[in-house]
Order: structure tokens, then sequence, then C-alpha cells
């Protein structure tokens, strides 16, 4: 498999990400600058964490302009496999590729911290091997997590199962107290109505070594590469 993870001015998190990738799965990995225009023939891309563009304006809102952006989006809509974490969740919201927006953490403070999430549903093939009883232990790090989206889209989400994670305790309960951010029903992370395109604001990258003590993290990238694999063998 082939994934090109997207550099921006203010990402900070891409080596995180290309490490894993590269080093932990053993997959093949290429670097695209913001202002490329070639995808590479990369199965999936990946936006990462940061402050691309120093998040001026709004999180990810000069970044949903970037050149490479337009490639990104035509792939998308073909089909292709796009995974954005919090910073990039939050281009994929700007750029219509996700519904929804992120708002300030409700506390109006930047948060970084180890929270719980967990699968809601086995629905899609990112969750399809994931237990939903179980808390994962994902570290966030944003100061504009808070999820929101009007009463239609969030009906529109739960009805067609594109809520993904959901804000947990340690004993994968949904709960007020373990929202961290003040996310429209605890959610963590979700997905376009085709199913190919996902975000989520914590962070598996940096919950998928064994050196950093927790690989809660590796099941997300495992069910990524299930899901490339299983769309690449039936198209």
């Amino acid at each position: 498999m082939k994934f090109g993870v997207v550099v921006f001015p203010g990402s900070n998190c891409d080596q995180d990400m290309v490490y894993v990738l590269e080093t932990i799965l053993r997959q093949k990995v290429v670097q695209l600058w913001h202002k490329d225009h070639d995808l590479q023939h990369c199965n999936m891309i990946v936006l990462p964490g940061g402050f691309s563009y120093g998040d001026y304006l709004r999180s990810g809102a000069i970044a949903r302009f970037s050149p490479i952006m337009k490639e990104v989006m035509e792939f998308a809509d073909k089909g292709g496999f796009v995974f954005g974490v919090c910073n990039g969740f939050q281009i994929l919201c700007e750029s219509g590729l996700l519904p929804g927006a992120l708002l300030h953490n409700v506390h109006h403070q930047f948060l970084c911290k180890n929270v719980y999430i967990r699968a809601e549903h086995n629905a899609s093939l990112i969750t399809s091997k994931m237990d939903t009883k179980k808390a994962l232990k994902i570290p966030v790090a944003h100061g504009e997590g808070n999820y929101y989206a009007d009463e239609p889209t969030l009906k529109s989400l739960t009805e067609n199962g594109q809520i993904l994670f959901r804000y947990c305790d340690e004993n994968a309960e949904v709960t007020e107290a373990a929202n961290p951010n003040g996310a429209l029903e605890n959610i963590a992370g979700i997905c376009n109505a085709g199913k190919n395109v996902f975000g989520m604001m914590p962070h598996p990258e940096r919950a998928a070594d064994s050196n950093l003590g927790n690989t809660d993290g590796k099941i997300i990238f495992e069910s990524l590469l299930n899901l490339v694999k299983a769309r690449s063998f039936f198209t």
C-alpha cells in the first residue's frame, strides 16, 4: 500500500505519521508538499495534525485553499481514501469533505492529554474489527476540537452510521465528564456518507509505538489498512 502524507506550512505531526506508517506498519509513504499537484498514485491521503498556516482565521481555513487540496478533493470525490487527524480533521470540515465544524474548546483552553474513545459501531470498514465495548487511550492536543453540526446534519450522521468514535471514560461509558472539549454528543471522529473520508481529533499516531508505552492507536491504522486492501480487492 502507498500512503501520501500532506505537509502544510505549520504541520508538526507529519513526521510522527510518516514514522508510524513507514516504520511500525511497514508501508510505502511519500510526503506531499502543500503546493504539489501530483498525488503520486497513493492509495490513501493523510492530512496530519499541527497548526497549518499558523491557525490564522480558523484552524484549517487557509489550508483548505492549498493547491494540493484541489487534487485531494477530486481524489475523495472519486472514492479515494482520505484520513485527517486533528488539524487534518479541521481541514476536511473546512473543505466540505466532512460535515460540521470544529469550534473552540468549551473551556477556551488548549488541551493536551490522554483521553479515551470508543468505536461507535462495526458498520464501517475502519471500525469493523474494533471492540465497541473497549475504550482506547489516545492523546489529544488541540484548541479547537469541539465538534458541532446542526440538527439535520447530526440526524443524518446518526442514521447513516457516520459517527465513528465518541469520547468515553476508561470503562467505555460515554459520559459528560469524559467529554474533554464540549463536542456535540461526545463525537471524536466521523466519516462522510461515502465512507471513504475519515476525520478524528485524537492522535492515534501518538499511541502506536510500544516505546511510548501505549499502542491503542495502532488498531486504527490496522483497520485503515484492512479497509484499503478490501476496497482494492473489489475494484
